[in-house]
């Protein structure tokens, strides 16, 4: 069995189950194998839902399963045979005294669920992602649509929702998830007891959409977030695009920031002249939003006036808060990306090279890096022999039956 060239490893002798899809759970998974642990996935002969989820390469293996299943093992197995579940019981049961962990989006299985793992291993670690609080299903997209920032979301002249393409809601519980994990091996470590969690998706956006004020601006004002376009709510926060068409964000939330941006576009006296015309004080942050469209159109000018190049040198020497707009393509060629040391040049069979992130991280002045993917069943005699103590006949004879499956015949991804 490969050994991850961990180079932080907080969690290592820890040995956690994965049965999971898409982007929450396999996001753990990946997060708690980079800071060291044993993570076994465990998916159906032939792949989960998501194992050729886009982007493919031409080939058809996919990119997106690939980058979130880093480091990991993989073993395949019929999960509708009960030879097949007992063989994943026994793989979360007897992970040894650092085992007895499942994390899952797959509910509604009784056979992993809670309550029978537990007749196993006592002091068992279960943490089930759900989609609802209720136990219904929900994916990033549709819990996003019931908590009201696609109504928030894009130009002030829109109309309808607009949904943004980031899953931040998978990859906020994904985090959770990690953390709940490392909390309850913490509490298991001095208490002896595990325990039993559940995180459903759409608690991790209503918690964050009420812990950034969302929820409680209505409740406490009654007043309704309106659409700012690319503005930023009680801030000042603008783009603005250069004569070559080049696109900027700014933001200036200091009245520091403000002066300098001021000084910069040469409008200082204009903004004076505009402060005292509408009895505004814009050192005040509020002020600043409130009077946004009156500021941005004496900024314009001078950007309109001003190559990206010319631009970005200007707002180098002072303390705004800005970035190019830039396309993915454009981003991964920026120094921030080939230059950075989360990056590190990765082999990943079946996809090919490329610079992949480690964990972000900096623990001691290290990053933990890259390690790849497996593919499909790619551990699953290694894991049972090793695991379990099946001798090699025991495992021919269970992939005779169907009920494991080694590394898949077309080798994706």
């Amino acid at each position: 069995m490969t050994e991850a060239p961990i180079s932080i490893s907080p969690l290592a002798g820890v040995r956690i189950v994965e049965i999971s899809s898409f982007v929450a759970v396999p996001l753990a998974g990946m997060t708690l194998a980079q800071l060291g642990a044993e993570v076994i996935r465990v998916d159906p002969i032939g792949g989960a839902a998501d194992y050729r989820r886009w982007p493919l390469t031409d080939e058809g293996t996919s990119i997106y399963w690939a980058g979130l299943n880093k480091g990991k093992q993989s073993v395949a197995v019929d999960m509708r045979s009960t030879e097949g579940q007992e063989v994943i019981a026994r793989l979360i049961a007897e992970g040894g005294p650092k085992g007895g962990i499942l994390i899952t989006n797959v509910v509604g299985r009784d056979w992993h669920g809670y309550d029978a793992l537990l007749a196993r291993r006592p002091d068992l670690i279960h943490l089930e992602v759900s989609g609802r609080a209720d136990g219904g299903t929900g994916v990033d997209y549709t819990v996003n649509a019931g908590v009201g920032f696609p109504l928030v979301t894009g130009p002030a002249t829109e109309a309808g929702p607009v949904n943004h393409v980031l899953p931040a809601w998978d990859v906020a519980c994904g985090l959770y998830a990690a953390l709940g994990i490392v909390s309850a091996l913490r509490h298991r470590d001095t208490t002896g007891a595990g325990s039993r969690i559940r995180l459903p998706l759409e608690d991790v956006a209503l918690a964050t959409a009420g812990n950034l004020g969302f929820l409680t601006e209505p409740m406490i004002t009654g007043s309704q977030r309106q659409r700012l376009g690319n503005s930023l709510y009680g801030q000042y926060g603008a783009n603005f695009t250069s004569a070559d068409r080049v696109s900027f964000m700014l933001v200036a939330l200091t009245p520091r920031h403000f002066r300098d941006l001021t000084e910069l576009t040469g409008t200082a006296k204009a903004v004076a002249a505009l402060a005292e015309a509408l009895e505004a004080d814009f050192n005040d942050e509020g002020q600043r939003y409130r009077h946004r469209e009156a500021l941005t159109g004496l900024f314009s000018v001078w950007f309109a006036e001003h190559t990206g190049d010319e631009i970005a040198a200007g707002l180098a020497g002072t303390s705004i808060l800005w970035e190019r707009y830039r396309t993915f393509t454009e981003a991964s060629a920026d120094p921030k990306v080939t230059a950075n040391p989360l990056f590190s040049l990765l082999d990943q069979p079946r996809v090919g090279q490329h610079l992949a992130p480690g964990l972000p991280l900096i623990v001691d002045g290290a990053h933990s890096p890259a390690v790849p993917a497996p593919a499909l069943g790619d551990h699953t005699e290694a894991v049972l022999t090793g695991r379990l103590g099946m001798s090699a006949a025991d495992v021919a004879t269970l992939t005779e039956t169907g009920t494991v499956a080694g590394p898949s015949v077309d080798g994706a991804p």
